[in-house]
């Protein structure tokens, strides 16, 4: 491990180069390649760019799957000293103009196939309509007007820059954008390289382990994985697509040792029986986080680790890791709570009016360290009032924490129902909802109602040929002792929810999915 938490994504892969040149540094994604050839493809791709005209403070977006194309060029762009945009893979047209506009890019990775509606031709287009972005680089078939990724690596490694400063912006993250337009985090080297660090270790993570990422390298979660990897020297296992049938033969195939994933990654797999404890004898850590974890599927999961356990996570794109379990912490804090707060950084639940409430207690959210990011890009509004004035963020989270210091995640501010002026937070509804066999996913959100302002439709993803009742989940929370007037008035059946490219419910749009069916 690198022999100072802090630095840079270059100086820790020039690290790796001169003392383990020959070590794997990732896999998966076509033939190995050991950290001398990353080094060294990070190399040339970077003085690509340079000729391409891209310099330090630069905008680089990419909008690329877990590949080795995304490692690569994450790596190049931080030797360069510009900044490095991700964009999530199904984001088309009007997701993607935005978040282009809004970073002022000036060039972007894109996946070209050959195919007319290959994701370069879009970025192309685009090209044209933005005033700030130059370069349309294709990663694939070559595509007239755009800059092809191989020949960017004409130029031999030997090239150097000079040595990034970890204290400047290398990284640029978009919040999800679930309820608003998504908002633009940027962050350090010495912020989040930092954080991983400290975190890697507390993971057991080591330059003999495997780390396998279901979650996509554009989220906050995903690069996570990477900067634990980097910080160990340990190798990073590439899945590009993940398809939940091939799941446990991937596995089985890549052999990881920590695994980071959602829990809708593993819930398919787990329900149907397709895994089994041969498919995930190398596991040492499966780590569940992005959204609620089922409490019946980590129990599940856990069960199928000969060798392993099951954590969860919490962290933002304003902070990357916040909390996380340990791999030795007891079983039910494990499979229940969401951990305790990563190195370095301290964790508060308080009142509307900032007082602390007893531990155990629900309130909101909040925390400070030296991952935090300092504010939204070009957003003062919104960076001052989710700050207060001692430095304490305020995520937007509904939580608990014991007098253990283990987290536990109750919801959103902005979920809450408003009923007839009595507010309440759905999540449990949820969490009992979940346990119903028919019940893959599901959400509750309010729809509006004359007398009362709104009341609450229970929303599902069934499993296929499986069928769930309103008053069959009602029973449910009756046995549970939910209060009646949380309990929905509504059921809607959807073949699919709307999730963002995280696995997140998005309960803007399916609360328009279900205006339209009223």
């Amino acid at each position: 491990m690198p022999t100072t938490e802090l630095g840079t994504l270059p100086a820790w892969l020039a690290l790796h180069r001169r003392e383990r040149a020959d070590a794997i540094a990732l896999c998966g994604d076509g033939e190995a390649v050991s950290y001398r050839q990353l080094a060294d493809d990070t190399q040339r791709l970077a003085a690509g760019l340079a000729r391409a005209g891209i310099g330090k403070g630069d905008v680089v977006a990419a909008q690329l799957a877990n590949t080795r194309a995304f490692v690569t060029a994450f790596l190049a762009s931080a030797t360069l000293g510009a900044v490095f945009q991700t964009l999530h893979m199904p984001y088309r047209q009007k997701e993607l103009r935005y978040l282009l506009e809004h970073s002022g890019a000036r060039a972007v990775f894109a996946v070209s196939t050959g195919a007319a509606d290959a994701p370069v031709h879009e970025m192309l287009r685009l090209r044209d309509a933005l005033a700030s972005l130059d370069t349309v680089i294709a990663v694939g078939a070559p595509v007239a007007g755009a800059t092809s990724y191989d020949a960017l690596f004409d130029t031999p490694p030997e090239t150097r820059f000079p040595a990034a400063d970890p204290q400047t912006t290398y990284l640029l993250l978009y919040t999800s954008g679930t309820t608003a337009e998504p908002k633009g985090v940027p962050h350090s080297a010495e912020a989040f390289l930092g954080n991983a660090h400290r975190s890697a270790a507390e993971l057991g993570i080591t330059a003999d382990s495997r780390i396998l990422s279901l979650a996509a390298f554009s989220h906050l979660y995903g690069l996570f994985t990477i900067h634990l990897a980097l910080a160990a020297g340990a190798t990073i296992c590439l899945l590009p697509a993940y398809r939940p049938p091939a799941l446990p033969d991937d596995l089985a195939r890549l052999r990881p040792t920590h695994v980071f994933a959602a829990p809708a990654h593993f819930a398919p797999v787990v329900a149907d029986g397709g895994l089994t404890a041969a498919h995930t004898r190398t596991i040492e850590v499966a780590c569940l986080s992005g959204t609620t974890v089922p409490p019946s599927l980590a129990r599940a999961l856990d069960g199928l680790l000969e060798n392993g356990v099951v954590i969860q996570l919490w962290g933002m794109s304003e902070l990357q890791a916040g909390t996380f379990g340990r791999p030795d912490d007891p079983l039910d804090t494990r499979l229940a709570t969401a951990g305790r707060a990563s190195p370095r950084t301290e964790l508060r639940v308080v009142t509307d009016a900032a007082e602390p409430v007893a531990p155990g207690a629900e309130g909101q959210l909040e925390v400070r360290g030296p991952s935090v990011f300092a504010g939204y890009l070009g957003n003062r509004e919104a960076s001052e009032a989710s700050f207060r004035s001692d430095g304490w963020f305020r995520t937007g989270d509904l939580a608990r924490i014991s007098a253990e210091g283990f987290l536990t995640l109750t919801g959103r501010t902005k979920e809450i129902i408003n009923r007839g002026g009595v507010k309440y937070n759905p999540i449990e509804v949820e969490l009992v909802a979940l346990g119903h066999p028919a019940v893959l996913q599901c959400a509750v959100v309010p729809y509006p109602d004359p007398v009362l302002g709104e009341r609450a439709c229970l929303c599902v993803e069934a499993r296929p040929d499986a069928a769930i009742g309103l008053d069959e989940v009602c029973a449910m929370l009756e046995e549970r002792g939910i209060a009646k007037f949380k309990w929905p008035e509504r059921l809607e059946i959807f073949e699919q929810l709307p999730l963002t490219p995280t696995r997140k419910v998005m309960r803007g749009a399916l609360a328009e999915m279900l205006k339209a069916r009223s």
